[in-house]
């Protein structure tokens, strides 16, 4: 489906924001990693070679004959919704959208030349319009950032390492590009997540719908303050060795936990950035060539700096000590691993204040 017209728009009252950059909700986390990702050595080389051997014309037929495409006469409430999205982000060319039979609850956008939406009958299934809403508009969030080239090569990669597993040289050069791109992968998906809540307008909706992904289909045994309450026992729990064990745990992982999705999301949403761009003040892609990488990477920088100093997770607190020069390094990284005090009591030590 390639038609640009948005017909069919939902009757319920959306801002909507003309000719916004990408740039307006993507997390500085995202612009970043991408940039680290774009340094990491062999990068440009593997790019290049796949961007030409990458099956794409097989993808989409493969899509086209083995799932459903959603337009006027299937799936038309999905065909609204991603009307919709495109028109509030101004999305001018409608993607192509498919349901997938999967009973897992996913979405993607992937494509080298135009970007494929995907979404799977367990997800169409688990969330009603307004948490879908929010989905679909996450997907086209993915689609005007320009993501889907980077998700498609790390999709690809992702077999090809399996299939060369038995190569060392090859798989641990090809698994370290892999892992950056999971690194980025993970940092995308909070850029997409605010697409989708400037797409639905409704934060309980997004909220509800990362606790279904999380929890399934019992919202009535689900309560969002105590979800929320989880990401913050998350990050301030437990001592170095947890924070170690956090990294390793995501390491894997193509998104982030579902928890830290929903926390990042509601706080953005509170932030004087998302009203300011309600408001109808945000930037707009004619700027995009004007704008300086030096000043991205700055505010990536900023981003850093301030997570760091506000976090509340172990590893994190110590390398705020560490770049704020405290004293007595050795103990602190001593007592963290160990949950002592400092007190130097092998048998009354307790867990450091996080």
């Amino acid at each position: 489906m390639t038609d640009s017209s948005h017909g069919n728009v939902p009757s319920r009252q959306r801002k909507r924001f003309p000719g916004i950059s990408s740039r307006a909700y993507e997390h500085p986390a995202d612009r970043s990693a991408l940039v680290a990702l774009r340094k990491l050595s062999g990068f440009d080389t593997v790019f290049k070679a796949l961007s030409g051997l990458l099956p794409e014309r097989s993808l989409r037929l493969l899509f086209l004959s083995d799932s459903v495409r959603v337009s006027d006469a299937q799936f038309t409430h999905l065909n609204t919704m991603l009307r919709d999205a495109c028109y509030v982000l101004d999305l001018e060319k409608v993607p192509a959208m498919y349901v997938a039979q999967d009973p897992r609850p996913n979405a993607m956008c992937i494509g080298l030349d135009e970007p494929i939406i995907v979404v799977t009958t367990g997800l169409v299934e688990l969330l009603d319009e307004e948490e879908m809403r929010a989905v679909v508009g996450h997907e086209v969030g993915h689609a005007l950032s320009g993501h889907s080239v980077y998700r498609t090569i790390l999709l690809f990669l992702t077999s090809l390492a399996l299939k060369i597993a038995w190569i060392p040289l090859g798989n641990v050069a090809i698994m370290a590009i892999v892992t950056a791109l999971r690194e980025w992968f993970r940092k995308s998906e909070l850029s997409a997540d605010r697409a989708g809540l400037l797409v639905g307008q409704d934060l309980q909706a997004s909220m509800r719908g990362l606790m279904k992904i999380a929890g399934g289909n019992h919202l009535h045994e689900m309560n969002v303050d105590a979800f929320l309450k989880q990401a913050e026992e998350y990050e301030a729990g437990g001592d170095l060795r947890d924070s170690v064990l956090k990294i390793l745990n995501v390491l894997p992982r193509s998104h982030p936990f579902t928890t830290v999705r929903a926390a990042e999301l509601k706080k953005w949403a509170e932030s004087r950035d998302y009203q300011r761009i309600i408001d109808g003040h945000y930037p707009r892609r004619t700027e995009d060539n004007d704008t300086s990488v030096t000043d991205s990477i700055r505010e990536s920088a900023s981003h850093y700096a301030d997570t760091v100093r506000t976090s509340k997770d172990p590893l994190m607190k110590l390398v705020g000590d560490i770049a704020g020069g405290a004293g007595d390094l050795g103990g602190k990284l001593r007592d963290r691993f160990t949950g002592g005090n400092g007190g130097g009591s092998a048998s009354g030590g307790t867990k450091a204040e996080g």
